[in-house]
């Protein structure tokens, strides 16, 4: 399958292609069902004006396809259960942006909208059900079988109204509020959730550091530990093939390089792999490790690690518990020695993998050909984008051969019995290479008699024909063209059991590799027949336990001696915290058999952990946080208390949580508490909450200072609208509702250049000189901030204050010094001022009554002052 720019789509096989392909809009597609030697026209079966954007195919089920329309146009569905020769149309209420099919029952699908719903379809999409809402792109995962008992059961982290992230599970038919579960307790950080094989991974960011959580099997999540002097900021989960989690982490102090982990079974306990690993981002931004796990051998890995500012291509045979250098070619590509001596010199590869279907990666491996890798690199002292050439190993990597001396793709078939080789050019071709011996000679064909511009090769599927098709086009503005290539007639028979020869794996002579002696089938290299059908490894050996079958555990280094000894961090005396009295757990030798090695006897009795007895410990790193990290909780609602323990032993230990509020409550053991405690705050204010756990032999304690909140809704800047220079001014933020919690009060005023801060929610100022001034006040609670400004009239010396009965009152002297005594505002004019301030003031308001003074400011003239006693309408009910 494969598109093509000039927005048609040639399909020749439906068995073998991605469960996926974006159209791009489509407007002519075509569809062979004979490897490419006959099309017929998709249009012609789902409508003529039809504009097809995605093609989907069942996973377990390639004769199911379903075709999506462009959303601009319509919103519906073409769905085909023979293969494309009929197709029925169903329209939908929603607009696909991806599709998820079950991996076992071929009528299930997840639909992700583009407006962030998740649906479910247990009729291969003829009926939709809405499952939740709200829900964050990619991360939405079918159950996994043997780790799940339900198959129907769906996992998707979903965002809250208040913005938080969420892991939730239920099933796909009936996934009401009452049935959605809650695996993790509290908030996780957004967009990081991943279900993968027996592991569901979590991270939560507490007090600027990120903190990571794994779930094994689907039991209860616990912290992944690193050793501890590392201070990771990112992670990626690489791999968890074999019971067993990759990953690569980002210290503080990386920024274009990732450490490899490698975990226990259970995925919590990582020791180190290899450090500064090579890492660049993709087209989308991506983050790209350069680790390659080589195919159909289990434990291959090729790394490119940065020394002193030089990458260089490593090899490990053994999951990274040792890796060493690839060794140079002995000859170039004209027969000439090569002079390369290791470490100083050895042969670099380019790691990354093309994400384009229809075009060959830099380097390629398959299952079917396990000997053989073919790569680009270069032979120096580092990798490097200059003097690319192609290399070739037959032998998984102990020796290597150079084959071309630019980049060119190379596909494999009949199992790797032919491989094919194109050249990378902008300019047309019209030769390619085949090699019938695992690329130790190439012989030159002719594909086309006019050289064409190669945008892409369809490989046949499944490595089993030796059929391939080159597209392209003859010039920039020509029709696309399709080349069908067949090789069968090369063959003239299929290979017999005196075509093979037996091959045993090893690395650089040692042909124990994890824990087995495995043995291959390979052609004769003089023999000229179709392998067909994989024949796989002929037999596999288990090996005797050595020291090399183990790595280093948790807390423990590997010295220069080769001997594993605790490092400087970590206590071997420490048990887990989950070990109690009466118990057993088991006490480390300091090595741990690499995951999924196969050996026996030898010095395995040695080097496994013993079973022993849990002593009583005493209680020890105690902490208490809420569940989203957060030091802040909201008036009248949950906050989740989760009580952490280091070690201690958790079943026979009390444990009194006071949540600082009058309340309080105990606990016999922390299993009892895995899920957190729930707590109300009826009251704003800093609450002191603290934990105290004890047990026979000790005791620790721990505090948390909790900061419960409500919103703030309003803010009314209370301060005359007139005074006096020099004069004392009190201004007040008078707030709705009148306790929310700890504020902070941001005060702009006069001619200041730097506001003034406070915690209280009044000040007193003086203006020096005449004039209107604006005074702003700005209330900070929480991550809300409101403001109210107000304006203020300045003026001179006030000389006299008189009544209003004695407005002939000038000069310096003056009898009358009360004011007018308060009295009710007329009905006609009260509505008329509540008119005016609702203008400038919500919620509305109502005056109650007024008094009037007037304020001689200087001879002949008067100012009139009223003062109105006003409330807000719904305080007074």
């Amino acid at each position: 399958m494969s598109y093509l720019h000039k927005k048609s789509l040639f399909l020749w096989s439906i068995q073998e292609t991605p469960s996926s392909l974006n159209l791009l809009k489509l407007t002519t597609s075509f569809m062979s069902t004979d490897y490419g030697t006959t099309y017929e026209k998709l249009n012609d079966k789902v409508g003529l004006k039809t504009i097809l954007s995605y093609l989907y195919v069942c996973p377990t089920n390639k004769r199911k396809i379903m075709l999506l329309t462009d959303p601009e146009i319509e919103s519906s569905l073409l769905i085909s259960s023979d293969e494309g020769a009929t197709y029925q149309k169903y329209r939908l209420n929603f607009y696909i942006q991806s599709l998820l099919f079950h991996p076992k029952q071929e009528d299930w699908i997840l639909a992700y909208s583009q407006d962030q719903k998740l649906y479910s379809s247990a009729e291969f999409g003829r009926r939709w059900q809405l499952i939740q809402e709200g829900v964050v792109p990619n991360r939405f995962y079918w159950s996994v079988m043997g780790s799940n008992k339900e198959p129907d059961l769906v996992h998707l982290e979903a965002r809250t109204v208040d913005g938080h992230s969420q892991y939730l599970t239920c099933r796909m038919q009936n996934c009401t509020e009452a049935n959605r579960n809650k695996p993790f307790p509290g908030y996780i950080d957004p967009d990081s959730l991943i279900v993968q094989d027996d592991y569901v991974f979590v991270q939560l960011t507490s007090g600027g550091r990120p903190h990571y959580y794994v779930s094994y099997r689907r039991n209860a999540f616990a912290q992944m530990k690193l050793p501890k002097y590392a201070l990771p900021k990112d992670m990626h989960v690489i791999s968890t093939d074999e019971n067993q989690v990759f990953a690569a982490v980002q210290e503080w102090n990386q920024n274009d390089t990732y450490n490899l982990y490698i975990s226990d079974t259970r995925g919590v306990y990582f020791t180190l792999a290899l450090e500064n690993v090579q890492s660049s981002r993709g087209p989308e931004g991506n983050i790209m490790i350069d680790l390659y796990e080589v195919a159909g051998i289990k434990g291959m890995f090729l790394a490119n690690k940065k020394i002193d500012n030089q990458v260089k291509t490593f090899i490990t045979y053994n999951k990274g518990r040792d890796w060493r250098l690839l060794q140079a070619p002995d000859t170039d590509l004209r027969g000439d020695p090569v002079h390369c001596l290791l470490p100083y010199c050895s042969l670099h590869l380019h790691l990354k993998v093309s994400e384009n279907p229809y075009t060959s990666g830099i380097i390629a491996s398959r299952d079917t050909a396990p000997s053989i890798i073919v790569a680009s690199g270069n032979i120096g002292s580092e990798l490097s984008d200059s003097d690319i050439s192609m290399f070739v190993s037959s032998d998984a990597g102990n020796t290597w051969r150079q084959i071309f001396e630019e980049e060119h793709s190379v596909l494999y078939l009949d199992q790797g019995g032919v491989l094919v080789a194109m050249k990378h050019t902008s300019l047309p071709i019209r030769h390619l290479w085949l090699s019938f011996d695992e690329g130790r000679s190439w012989s030159k064909y002719s594909f086309t008699s006019i050289p064409l511009f190669v945008d892409g090769v369809l490989g046949e599927p499944g490595e089993e024909t030796l059929i391939m098709t080159v597209f392209g086009h003859f010039s920039h503005r020509s029709e696309w063209q399709l080349v069908k290539v067949d090789y069968k007639s090369i063959f003239d028979r299929r290979c017999a059991e005196e075509d093979y020869r037996p091959w045993q794996l090893h690395s650089q002579g040692e042909a124990c590799i994890m824990g087995a002696k495995r043995i291959y089938k390979k052609r004769k290299s003089e023999r000229k027949c179709m392998q067909g059908k994989y024949a796989g490894a002929m037999e596999s050996e288990p090996c005797v336990c050595t020291e090399a079958d183990f790595d280093c555990d948790y807390g423990y280094e590997r010295h220069s001696n080769g001997q594993c000894l605790p490092a400087f961090w970590f206590n071997p005396s420490s048990l887990s915290k989950d070990c109690s009295l009466g118990q057993s757990y088991l006490n480390s030798t300091g090595y741990r058999k690499v995951v999924s090695n196969n050996c026996t006897d030898g010095v395995r009795e040695q080097y496994t952990a013993k079973p022993q007895k849990c002593p009583g410990k005493a209680p020890r790193g105690l902490r208490i946080v809420t569940a989203d990290g957060k030091l802040t909780a909201e008036q009248g609602h949950n906050v989740t208390l989760m009580v952490q323990l280091e070690e201690g032993d958790v079943q026979r230990t009390l444990i009194q949580v006071d949540f600082g509020d009058g309340i309080a409550v105990s606990y016999v053991n922390l299993s009892s508490m895995e899920d957190g405690i729930k707590h109300v705050y009826h009251n704003v204010g800093i609450f002191r909450v603290t934990v105290q756990v004890d047990n026979s032999l000790g005791s620790d304690s721990a505090v948390l200072y909790l900061h419960v909140t409500c919103p703030l809704e309003h803010v009314h800047l209370s301060l005359p609208f007139v005074t006096t220079k020099n004069k004392e001014v009190n201004a007040t933020a008078v707030l709705w509702p009148s306790q929310v919690g700890t504020l902070t009060y941001v005060w702009w005023y006069g001619n200041n250049t730097e506001p003034l801060i406070t915690l209280e929610g009044s000040i007193s100022f003086r203006f020096t000189s005449e004039g209107m001034n604006t005074i702003t006040v700005q209330v900070s609670a929480g991550n809300a901030i409101l403001q109210d400004t107000k304006t203020i009239a300045v003026y001179g010396e006030c000389l006299c204050a008189c009544t209003p009965c004695r407005p002939q009152a000038q000069g310096r002297q003056c009898n009358c010094w009360q004011p007018e005594a308060a009295r009710p505002l007329p009905r006609e004019q009260r509505v008329v001022v509540e008119k005016e301030l609702s203008r400038v003031w919500s919620p509305p308001l109502r005056v109650m009554w007024f008094t009037c003074t007037v304020m001689a400011t200087r001879p002949g003239e008067h100012l009139s002052v009223c003062v109105l006693k006003v409330a807000l309408l719904h305080s007074l009910t």
